[in-house]
């Protein structure tokens, strides 16, 4: 069967394909501890899981209107209205079945054949494939030497008449990092002199750490709203990674636009999986509190037990549940018979000797890197590293 170009160079999702091997082997009777999916271990909030089960009970199982329903984008409204201060109309809130494919409606509604994207690498693993399915140009602004808060100056230097969107992710994934006001208004700035839609994705806003400060961008710079579609969801905070909900804050006209493209795409979000997140954003903010609390406490953890580790330097995060590791000083190195020889074989040789999974760099677009995420259980946090450290002691 003949395959289009724009899906024959499709790369798989690095972090899909990492959790794929580490279920696939724990199903083969293995002791694997995957630490490559960016998945809180909750349970989700009693509060969502009771809005699902009296939203069946009364027959809310049908289609809803393809931006979704009345009740839910209410909520999200207040939600913002009361966490960051800033209004939004119904008209301007968009309900997706989750927050990847709403970056996949804008980047559609966005973007024309030869059109530029700015991405700050290190980047989550699908922007860029998202940008390519639209046959648009991903401009890759490296942070790794600038403490993955991307240079404002760099920034301005790559920007040309065909540059219509930038993605800007804080708290980052893959990273932790927590983008500065300063850096935020530069962008914003840009954006407003160039005309440049800001894709601002902030799913990991509830989850920031050790004094740091999430800063959503309309508050930074209010005149940057009409250049700005902001992005979030229950996934990470509220732990409802498998609800698939997210939703997309903007301009009515662009709204609109990824209205219908969604309407064309997926008719309309899950009707229960709506419910069950109307039920998490009004009653489960106790619940949201004690997750950050165990997050912190799991951070801590890790970052202590990296830090006594030969080979390897990472950054602090401050936000998210990642930990980004550079392991360039292990390339070239052997465990046994198996020479490391870039990221990607020093995860496939970490998961087959000692049962430990991570992400390879090179899948967030920065090679010589892992990412492990901490959003597991403390026992798996000490046993897993004990297992790293285990590796990276056996190296030569």
């Amino acid at each position: 069967m003949f395959i289009a170009q724009r899906a024959a160079r499709l790369q798989p999702s690095a972090t899909l394909a990492v959790a794929g091997k580490a279920k696939a082997m724990k199903r083969e009777g293995k002791p694997v501890i995957s630490f490559g999916s960016g998945e809180p271990d909750f349970n989700s909030p009693a509060s969502a899981l009771q809005a699902a089960s009296e939203a069946m009970a009364k027959g809310y199982t049908h289609y809803t209107p393809e931006s979704g329903i009345p009740e839910l984008k209410e909520a999200i409204c207040r939600y913002y209205r009361d966490h960051f201060g800033i209004s939004f109309a119904v008209p301007e809130v968009l309900v997706g079945a989750g927050a990847k494919p709403l970056i996949y409606e804008a980047l559609g509604c966005l973007l024309d054949p030869g059109d530029e994207t700015l991405v700050f690498t290190p980047a989550w693993v699908s922007y860029v494939e998202q940008i390519r399915l639209f046959d648009g140009n991903p401009v890759l602004v490296d942070t790794s030497d600038t403490g993955f808060i991307p240079n404002i100056e760099r920034v301005r230097a790559v920007i040309t008449p065909k540059t219509r969107c930038m993605i800007v992710n804080t708290p980052s994934n893959p990273t932790g990092a927590v983008y500065d006001e300063r850096t935020l208004l530069g962008l914003a700035e840009l954006s407003i002199a160039h005309d440049i839609t800001i894709i601002y994705d902030e799913i990991y806003e509830r989850l920031v750490y050790a004094g740091a400060v999430h800063h959503q961008i309309l508050n930074v710079c209010p005149a940057a709203r009409e250049h700005t579609i902001t992005l979030n969801g229950v996934s990470k905070a509220f732990a409802m990674t498998g609800w698939r909900i997210g939703y997309a804050l903007g301009p009515a006209g662009v709204i609109s636009k990824m209205s219908s493209f969604q309407g064309h795409l997926t008719s309309n979000p899950c009707s229960v999986a709506q419910y069950a997140s109307l039920g998490a954003i009004n009653g489960a903010e106790e619940d949201v509190v004690r997750m950050h609390a165990s997050f912190s406490k799991r951070r801590d953890l890790i970052l202590g037990l990296l830090e006594k580790m030969p080979h390897i330097r990472f950054v602090e995060p401050k936000g998210a549940f990642y930990v980004w590791i550079d392991i360039e000083k292990t390339i070239g190195m052997h465990h046994d018979d198996r020479k490391i020889t870039n990221d990607t074989s020093f995860c496939e040789t970490l998961l087959e000797s000692k049962y430990v999974a991570a992400v390879p760099g090179s899948g967030f677009m920065t090679p010589g890197n892992i990412r492990v995420s901490y959003a597991n259980a403390e026992d798996e946090i000490v046993e897993g590293m004990r297992r790293l450290n285990e590796f990276l002691v056996e190296l030569r």
